[in-house]
């Protein structure tokens, strides 16, 4: 009778330690699905995301703060980049570039060739709302560090003969000059053109700005064989590509990008 009475006086006291835990850090217990711990829920999540199964999501679970932290910074992140640039290089390995100069392979710009995860860090890795001020103020410091594996992917694909048009959503106006010496200092130099979003396409979504411009390269008589972004607007829509490759970006929501660049633009 005793040591029931104890035993349920430690479960008590556990689950009051536990209540007092979560109110004190803001964190939610795992509730989905129970009979998974917190880090399966949240690769399974990750999973989806990446996918582009889970949409309209507009923060990283707060639950998942330890998970995504970890991924991003305790090395699988970078072992998935350059697993995928592995598949890439298999890839480009088989193309003979031709004499004509046209033959093309286009990048995304942000957690493509440069990493914004600094950032994010300061923003609980995507558990707090999207903050456009922060972010323009973020990427006017012109400090985003080179993606190691994308840079050096970059590096072959000059030196193979390829022509490599950067292709960001960053505004030309105010973030153009800073986004040009944030490459260069970071080992982007030599490739073919660098295209920001022009005053003619604010406003415009993701899917669309691109597919425009993916148009007008391919009229100007360039082959796309590759196309590389972070997120699946990068790669939807109109003359993606002979492929397509996407990098993990669990971070922000695909569907919140073009929101994004719409809200930093509003605040240029």
């Amino acid at each position: 009778m005793i040591k029931a009475m104890m035993k349920r006086t430690q479960e008590v006291l556990f689950f009051l330690i536990l209540a007092l835990f979560y109110k004190a850090t803001g964190m939610k217990p795992c509730s989905k699905p129970p009979q998974v711990d917190c880090d399966g829920f949240c690769l399974s999540w990750r999973l989806a995301v990446e996918a582009n199964n889970v949409r309209g999501w507009r923060t990283v679970p707060t639950q998942c703060l330890h998970y995504l932290e970890t991924y991003m910074i305790g090395g699988q992140y970078d072992r998935d980049i350059e697993f995928i640039v592995g598949e890439i290089m298999s890839y480009v390995n088989g193309i003979v570039p031709s004499d004509d100069g046209m033959d093309a392979w286009i990048l995304d710009v942000d957690d493509t060739c440069i990493s914004n995860v600094l950032y994010y860090k300061g923003k609980r890795y995507g558990c707090d709302p999207y903050d456009p001020s922060g972010f323009r103020a973020w990427a006017m410091s012109g400090k985003c560090p080179a993606i190691p594996a994308m840079l050096r992917l970059f590096s072959n694909l000059v030196n193979m003969g390829f022509k490599v048009i950067l292709l960001t959503g960053r505004d030309e106006e105010t973030l153009g000059q800073v986004t040009i010496e944030n490459l260069n200092n970071q080992g982007f130099v030599d490739y073919e053109r660098l295209i920001l979003r022009t005053e003619a396409y604010k406003g415009q979504g993701a899917v669309a700005y691109k597919s425009a411009i993916r148009k007008q390269l391919v009229e100007e008589g360039y082959r796309i064989w590759g196309n590389v972004g972070d997120q699946w607007s990068d790669l939807h829509g109109d003359y993606i590509g002979n492929r397509t490759f996407k990098l993990p970006n669990p971070i922000l929501a695909s569907d919140f990008t073009s929101k994004k660049v719409h809200a930093v633009n509003q605040n240029m």
